[in-house]
Formats: C-alpha cells, sequence, structure tokens
C-alpha cells in the first residue's frame, strides 16, 4: 500500500511555496478523525459519481450517530456548534484535497469536493492505523516538495544521538513559522503553531523520535496514542512507554473499544459492513457452503474477546448453514464448535494470504497473530510466515 501511496503522490507537487496553501495540514487533522471524515464521505456518496460539501456530511445522520457518540460532540443539527464542525469536517476534506484524494473546486464561497482516488480513500476510512500511515508519507511528500524535509532529518539525527535540546526544537519551529509566514495567506505565529505540532508529532512518531507538547520539545519519544483527538483514558491503566508502535497501536485500539460501546459498535458495524462488500461467496468451500453467504462470523466470539470483535482478521463471511449448524452447533449463538472454528482460522489465513499477495491492503499477519495469540492464550511470535502459522494453529487444536 506505501507503494500505491508513493506512486500516486508521484503524480503531483505539493511544493507549499507553489500553491501558497497552508491547509494541506490543521489542527484538526488527526488519525482517527481523517479516519472517520473519510468513512463518511464513502457513506455519503455510497458508490456515486457526485460532488459534495463539508455541510452534506456534517448534516448527514451517518456522521451526527457516529460523531456525537463517539467523540461526545453535541448534536451536529444545533446551530450553535456549526463552528466547532466546520473544522472537524473541513479541515480534514481539506487535506485529502491537497492530497489529491479528493478534487475540489469553489463555488461561491463553498468548496466542492468529488472524490478522485476511491482506494486511497477506502484505505484511509478502514482504521486509524491506516490514517496515520497516509499521513505520514503525505506530509513527508509535501515536505520534501516544499524543501522543508532536510530540516526535519537534522532535528531527527540529533534525537537518534540524544543531543536534541529545545533550543533545536525553538529553532525548527521557528523556521517552519518563517516558511508558511513567508509562503501562504498566513501571516502570524498562531495559527502556524496549531498546525506545526500535527506535522512534527506524526513525523516523531514514525521515527521513534521526541515531538512537542505544551509548546517544547517532548521529554520522551512521541507515541501513537498521543496523536489522537480522541484519546483513550489512561490515568487508571498506566501508560507503558516501553511498547512498541504496533503494541501501542493495538493497546490503544483494545482500549477504546472497552471504554467506549459506541466507538465498539461503530468498528464492529464498519468491519462487517467491508467483510460482506469483500466476499460474495463463503470463505470455506465445504458441504455447507452452498447458498448465499449473508453471515459474518466472528471466529472469537464478540462476547468473551471484546477487544478482537472489530478486527478483519477476526471475521470470515458464511452461510447461515455453516454459521448456525457448524460454527455455532444447534444454533446456539454462545457455543462455539471447536473443530470447526480451527477450520475458520485455517480458511481466513490462506484468505488472508492471498489477499495481501495481491498487493491489497485489508489485513495485516501481525494482525492475525495478535488474534490469534489473544483468542487461544498463545505467544506466538510476529514474525511468523503463513505456512508456519498454520502448522502452529493446526498443532494448538491437536493439543486441545
Amino acid at each position: 500500500m506505501i507503494e500505491l501511496f508513493t506512486d500516486f503522490f508521484a503524480l503531483f507537487d505539493f511544493d507549499v511555496r507553489k500553491s501558497k496553501d497552508a491547509r494541506f495540514m490543521d489542527q484538526k487533522v488527526t488519525p482517527d478523525v481523517l479516519c472517520i471524515i473519510a468513512d463518511c464521505v464513502l457513506n455519503f456518496v455510497a458508490d456515486r459519481d457526485i460532488e459534495f460539501t463539508k455541510d452534506d456530511i456534517w448534516t448527514d445522520d451517518y456522521f451526527n450517530h457516529n460523531v456525537k457518540s463517539i467523540f461526545n460532540k453535541p448534536d451536529a443539527g444545533n446551530e450553535t456548534t456549526r463552528q466547532e464542525y466546520d473544522k472537524f469536517t473541513s479541515q480534514p476534506l481539506r487535506t485529502l484535497a491537497y492530497a489529491n484524494v479528493l478534487t475540489m473546486r469553489k463555488e461561491g464561497k463553498r468548496n466542492l469536493y468529488r472524490i478522485n482516488n476511491q482506494v486511497i480513500l477506502e484505505f484511509v476510512a478502514m482504521k486509524e492505523r491506516n490514517a496515520y500511515i497516509f499521513l505520514y508519507h503525505y506530509l513527508v511528500k509535501v515536505l520534501s516538495d516544499s524543501g522543508q524535509i532536510k530540516y526535519f532529518e537534522d532535528f531527527k539525527d540529533k534525537c537518534e544521538n540524544k543531543t536534541a535540546t529545545n533550543y533545536d526544537f525553538v529553532e525548527l519551529k521557528e523556521r517552519f513559522q518563517r516558511f508558511i509566514i513567508g509562503n501562504t495567506a498566513i501571516n502570524g505565529e498562531t495559527e502556524v503553531n496549531r498546525i506545526f505540532p500535527k506535522i512534527l508529532n506524526v513525523y516523531a512518531c514514525e521515527n521513534n523520535i521526541q515531538g512537542t507538547a505544551k509548546g517544547r520539545i517532548s521529554a520522551n519519544q512521541f507515541y501513537y496514542t498521543d496523536l489522537m483527538y480522541n484519546r483513550p483514558n489512561w490515568r487508571d491503566t498506566g501508560k507503558n512507554k516501553n511498547t512498541s508502535r504496533n503494541e501501542a497501536i493495538e493497546d490503544h485500539e483494545s482500549l477504546l473499544m472497552d471504554q467506549s460501546r459506541a466507538y465498539s459498535d461503530y468498528m464492529i458495524q464498519k468491519a462487517m459492513k467491508m467483510i460482506r462488500k469483500i466476499y460474495k461467496e463463503s470463505e470455506i468451500k465445504d458441504q455447507w457452503s452452498y447458498g448465499e453467504a449473508t453471515q459474518v462470523h466472528h471466529i472469537f466470539s464478540r462476547s468473551d474477546f471484546p477487544s478482537l470483535a472489530h478486527y478483519l482478521e477476526n471475521l470470515i463471511k458464511l452461510t447461515p448453514t455453516q454459521h448456525y449448524t457448524k460454527a455455532h452447533p444447534s444454533n446456539k449463538t454462545d457455543a462455539i464448535n471447536k473443530d470447526y472454528q480451527l477450520v475458520c482460522l485455517l480458511a481466513k489465513t490462506n484468505n488472508i494470504e492471498e489477499s495481501l499477495g495481491k498487493g491489497e491492503f485489508l489485513y495485516r499477519r501481525e494482525s492475525l497473530i495478535y488474534v490469534i495469540n489473544t483468542g487461544l492464550s498463545q505467544n506466538l511470535d510476529y514474525n511468523l510466515n503463513f505456512k508456519e502459522i498454520k502448522s502452529e494453529l493446526t498443532r494448538i487444536y491437536n493439543m486441545n
């Protein structure tokens, strides 16, 4: 997928000195906000080739229901909240338009958008991790085209060599201020200072270096969870600063699932909708696979493993017979047929391997291993290949 980004971005010049547009990034453009806005665009457009405005998105019922409940915001239909929702929708849309994922044209005072790259938009909309990956590669492209990446790289080198000081951070920030004020319509440092942390901290997170917090260089390297608009409440859980980025991403998703039923329901329904769209037939080709595949089955049940309920790697498309006769014996949805659970896991592993082999972006091998480790209380190595994963699954179930 990264190659798809780079190939697509290579078609365009994102040099801010030429565009004179500072809105390539903004205060509300965080991975979680960008993700849900992309999803709301796809839901509103619904495979139609139409133009839309920011108001079309934030007055849509899908946006109102999910943003209101997930981000604890007031009703989008309340006129007093217009300014808040204006930034929440317009800023991510402008970023996607600068990246040419959307096209944008002006009609009077309105910006009219249209989807320009459906594949990348779907990737961003799928999960917050994807939106983060997109943001990093997009921002590096903007900084590179604009002649600014070398200064960020100099700061990174100092962080990696343990020589970075707040003076180095201030120098980078002031250089960025001069660049934006000198090349765009923004003429004050206050506005630039709202944008700069959103850029530096994505760059810092991906490169495992210090970012910025409260206007200063951060005391430690910047973490994925700190990028989010809708951060989990870490006060009661303890934030482990020694985890890898991948582990932090899994922890972030799991904690949000635990803390917010609205977020959990949204993520699960989005994942199930995606599986229904991807697979027209059952993912398991056995004697019970005949007929229409209408069921999306949680291999590890939603009730026992709520943190896994939104993982595409834990969802499999089945026929009603497969679902209610084999996966759940005698139509008892609280019961699991362990033998058929293995069949599901092996079939899903094969499908994930095939999907990744085609260069698709739906799944992650690491997420499959995470699902297996969690669901079966294992500690499989994240570097296992697919043949080894299937061998381990067979071994685990034969032992039980």
